[in-house]
């Protein structure tokens, strides 16, 4: 496979969204709302701990395909561009990951982060 990305992934999903539920998985994920490929997402993302734990290759490989994908599915649920992710990461990586972090506002108990 030529240089396959997660941008063509994202768009994948982007294009399947307009698709028949009995045609695409991805559509019919959307079709069941975003709290449900939240879910998803949330299960992929525990058995890719599982497997990293485990330490089968082949088994992380699959599971680490299955959380990116359902990852984009959640931010197409929510209509966020992947891009906006790649933003936020590449502001991120000006500085580094300690930095950053210390450079955070604390957060009261109970109060959202600004």
């Amino acid at each position: 496979m030529a240089d396959f990305s997660l941008n063509d992934l994202a768009s994948l999903i982007a294009s399947r969204a307009g698709a028949s539920a009995g045609n695409s998985y991805t559509k019919s994920l959307l079709d069941k709302g975003t709290s449900h490929a939240a879910r998803k997402f949330g299960e992929e993302a525990i058995e890719l701990v599982i497997a990293a734990v485990e330490g089968d290759a082949a088994s992380l490989t699959g599971e680490a395909a299955d959380v990116l994908y359902h990852l984009l599915v959640v931010l197409q649920a929510r209509n966020l561009p992947f891009q906006y992710v790649l933003n936020e990461l590449q502001k991120r990586t000006v500085r580094s990951g300690l930095e950053e972090k210390a450079a955070r506002k604390p957060v009261e108990p109970g109060k959202p982060n600004d």
